[in-house]
């Protein structure tokens, strides 16, 4: 079967199981989530023989410290798999949910009620928990999902997979709710991506040549962020504590999440600039910054122009002092990406300003950009952060894996 016909046919499958799914009660998906946690406990000596063939592989191929260690299964990153997917289980359903409702004067009761996307196309590297976490966000949603992986955790996501359809089975649930692309052809990738009518949208989770590509080429629409391009503005208000112990979080607690703060901007009439920037050069971290920051501190080098609109995703970090808040947002607008920006400042009405003035998905006050997660918005797992306009911003978890539809109730109303 040709890469087309092979996504038509499991699309088609799916459709019919999001159907199923779209009817199923919240109990009766909980309890799919929770036999497929159980199978993936049951089956966990044959996921973790699978996952030692990738990371045989993945050392052959000359994969570094960092991505072998994301491909790395232990039986306890494993029994948090299956947490995970029994936490998604206990979430709120956000199916069938009211968002607003309105009785016009003619009686007629209009409602606005949350219902699954349908079918969800979601293109992944690497990381082989994703099979998982996307597979049980999409359930409890109500969507059906086509996943397709990345050659990396092959072994691991064939059978993470297996386990996933064994629950499925067990709950009485159609398997095609969940699949799995078979194949490592890239040319399936195209065509999911051209699978207009058949999927409802993709969900690109990886590098940036990954996301380029599917943004470029998918004739579906596309749920996504390119670059996690995060700023941490330090106001002339600042608490230089806080200011100080943020900024060090921001960009060093983990520097390969697309939260890390990449650029960070400073008041010149902030006092304490001098200090902010060496307790970030004293972890180690390198500064690239204009020539006022290379004249504070010796340790940082002479920013270039390419330095403002960098990820680094590494203990690398850009530093600009400027003229206030305005400047501080100008700068944001014109090299950010719409991820997440944060403000320090003890002045309310600068933050505000701020707050209100940043057009980003996430916006922050006296917190570190690190929180830029959807754990911590209380969202549980998420399928990716959104940085569009359209739909969902900011950690997409099962709300973002909805739309809604006007429900209309009369008594028998005609129009004039």
């Amino acid at each position: 079967m040709d890469s087309t016909a092979m996504i038509a046919e499991m699309a088609t499958a799916a459709r019919a199981a999001s159907r199923s799914l779209a009817r199923m009660s919240s109990v009766e998906k909980s309890a799919g989530l929770n036999a497929v946690a159980g199978a993936i406990r049951t089956s966990a000596d044959a996921i973790l023989a699978a996952n030692a063939l990738d990371l045989e592989a993945g050392k052959a191929r000359g994969l570094s410290s960092a991505m072998l260690d994301r491909l790395l299964l232990t039986p306890e990153r494993l029994e948090g798999v299956a947490a995970a997917v029994e936490a998604v289980a206990v979430l709120r359903d956000p199916v069938g949910l009211v968002i607003d409702e309105v009785i016009r004067p003619n009686g007629l009761v209009m409602s606005r009620v949350r219902v699954p996307l349908g079918v969800v196309g979601i293109i992944y590297e690497s990381r082989p928990n994703v099979t998982a976490d996307a597979a049980a966000l999409c359930m409890k949603s109500g969507n059906a999902v086509i996943l397709r992986g990345g050659s990396e955790a092959v072994h691991s996501n064939r059978a993470i997979h297996a386990a996933i359809a064994e629950g499925l089975n067990a709950a009485g649930i159609d398997p095609a709710a969940i699949q799995l692309v078979p194949d490592q052809d890239r040319a399936l990738v195209g065509a999911m991506l051209a699978a207009h009518g058949l999927i409802d949208i993709i969900i690109p989770r990886g590098g940036k040549a990954l996301v380029e590509r599917v943004q470029n080429d998918a004739r579906v629409p596309v749920l996504a962020h390119l670059d996690g391009i995060c700023h941490t503005y330090v106001d002339k208000a600042a608490d230089p504590e806080k200011a100080k112990a943020i900024a060090v979080n921001a960009k060093m607690r983990r520097t390969g999440i697309c939260g890390a703060m990449e650029t960070l901007l400073i008041d010149r009439d902030f006092s304490e600039a001098a200090d902010v920037i060496k307790a970030l050069a004293d972890t180690g971290c390198e500064l690239r910054g204009s020539a006022e920051v290379v004249a504070l501190e010796p340790r940082a080098k002479a920013a270039t122009d390419d330095d403002w609109g960098t990820e680094y995703l590494d203990t690398i970090c850009a530093v600009k002092l400027v003229d206030g808040v305005d400047d501080a947002m100008a700068h944001i607008a014109k090299h950010g990406s719409d991820h997440t920006d944060a403000i320090i400042t003890e002045d309310v009405a600068t933050a505000e300003a701020f707050l209100s003035g940043v057009d980003s998905a996430i916006v922050m006050h006296n917190a570190s950009t690190q929180f830029a997660d959807g754990g911590e918005f209380g969202l549980g797992a998420e399928i990716g952060i959104a940085t569009g306009r359209l739909h969902a911003r900011g950690p997409v978890a099962l709300e973002g894996l909805t739309t809604y539809k006007w429900v209309v109730r009369g008594t028998g109303q005609i129009r004039p």
